[in-house]
């Protein structure tokens, strides 16, 4: 099994809950999303994984970095490389500088910044992973068209059908991990870049016996920038769950449900 202890780099002082926020096109809400994360009554760093955004927002990130040199923090990218590869150069980013608590987020406010404490304490209180879920006390969502919340929303019935994980919302993008996850998955062996690498990663977290809680959350459509969502990333939703599913068939997965943390 893998090697689950923390890399504190010698820097005991600073926070050990990180938020993963990546970005392309997102200058309207950066500045915006990373005050609202440093004005939280706990500590959370940042680390924004910029895809060479045309519009500047890495240039917004670095001038704010000069103001919290400890807690903000930036990787660029050469361009549009998927959601997926984005997280996972963020996971190794994290476990490489011994946080304990990586959560991911998006930029825009659909996710508020107020629930992260909610779910950190989730997992300080037992849990491995915790979604921040639209889905689990009913549809939670603000400002969406019906057709979108009707396809996100049976889009987790199908998931929750084919693959049986006990999940509400398994295309959440609002999630907190415990470092010891993110050390035990294959992460240079997740397939999916899209939507669907929300879905393979809380799938193998399931698979490995770890701890899913889902936290009740409101989802509010943004109101600045363009929606990155389009009928590929859709699709690949669709047929990847039926890839995982058919794989899980003969794949052994490591039991972690007895690991203490």
């Amino acid at each position: 099994m893998a090697d689950l202890s923390p890399n504190t780099n010698g820097n005991e002082n600073r926070s050990d809950s990180l938020v993963i926020i990546p970005t392309y096109n997102e200058k309207e809400n950066i500045a915006a999303i990373i005050a609202a994360v440093f004005d939280l009554p706990e500590r959370f760093d940042i680390l924004i994984i910029d895809d060479n955004s045309p519009d500047g927002t890495a240039g917004i990130v670095k001038g704010l970095m000069e103001q919290h040199p400890s807690r903000l923090h930036i990787l660029e990218r050469e361009g549009k490389l998927g959601l997926g590869t984005a997280y996972i150069a963020g996971f190794k980013w994290a476990l490489e500088h011994g946080y304990e608590y990586i959560c991911e987020m998006d930029a825009d406010f659909s996710h508020a910044p107020t629930d992260l404490p909610k779910l950190r304490k989730a997992c300080a209180d037992g849990a491995d992973v915790a979604i921040g879920s639209r889905y689990v006390t009913g549809v939670n969502v603000v400002n969406w068209p019906m057709g979108r919340v009707l396809m996100s929303y049976y889009a987790s019935v199908y998931v929750r059908t084919v693959t049986r994980m006990p999940v509400h919302d398994a295309t959440a993008g609002f999630v907190c991990y415990r470092r010891r996850v993110l050390a035990a998955l294959p992460l240079d062996k997740i397939r999916f870049k899209g939507y669907a690498f929300q879905i393979e990663m809380k799938f193998l977290a399931y698979k490995y016996g770890f701890r899913i809680v889902e936290v009740p959350i409101v989802f509010v459509n943004r109101v600045l920038g363009t929606s990155k969502m389009s009928s590929g990333i859709f699709s690949e939703g669709f047929f990847g769950v039926l890839r995982l599913k058919c794989s899980s068939l003969f794949t052994r997965y490591p039991d972690y449900s007895n690991v203490k943390a």
